[in-house]
């Protein structure tokens, strides 16, 4: 049998995972986004230390590497971070925070434009990098984009542009 298959046994469980990649966009957050990567940073912190204490079990090694690889993402992320002050954004066009209403064949929608790690389409929270909001950014009330999608390109109308308070999740 080849030793390229078989594990040696000084292989700890343990050892050091890959890195999560991390995405070659600038990481542009609203303070709403950059609370939350914070968050989670200390929760997985709280959860490593408390893995640490208690990491006598071969799942428990293993769940701490994964949670370490995550820690490094995260700090990694926090650290990138570029906070937009959405108090400076125009008012007058479709920018990084915005909340946009959009009518289309499918009818009425309503668009957050926020940085990837808080993007929950579920919820109207998309990426500044996804092809919607591509389709949106710099766009003005009454005018037309076309959103390009895998299902078929689709000809949107914005209707409104707003800078909220940066609520987490769009009202509809």
């Amino acid at each position: 049998m080849s030793r390229a298959f078989v594990k040696d046994a000084d292989e700890s469980v343990g050892e050091r995972q890959p890195d999560i990649p991390l995405s070659e966009h600038p990481n542009y957050v609203t303070p709403n986004g950059l609370a939350q990567l914070r968050a989670r940073l200390v929760a997985t912190r709280e959860r490593r230390d408390a893995l640490r204490a208690a990491a006598d079990t071969l799942p428990q090694q293993s769940e701490l590497a994964a949670v370490e690889r995550e820690l490094r993402w995260l700090n990694a992320r926090v650290g990138s971070a570029i906070e937009v002050d959405l108090a400076q954004q125009p008012r007058d066009r479709v920018a990084f925070g915005a909340l946009v209403t959009v009518e289309g064949e499918e009818g009425e929608a309503r668009y957050r434009i926020v940085g990837e790690d808080e993007a929950d389409v579920e919820h109207g929270l998309v990426s500044y990098v996804s092809p919607l909001a591509v389709a949106l950014l710099g766009a003005r009330v009454d005018d037309e984009v076309v959103w390009q999608r895998p299902a078929g390109d689709l000809m949107l109308e914005v209707v409104a542009i707003d800078y909220p308070p940066d609520d987490p999740v769009p009202k509809m």
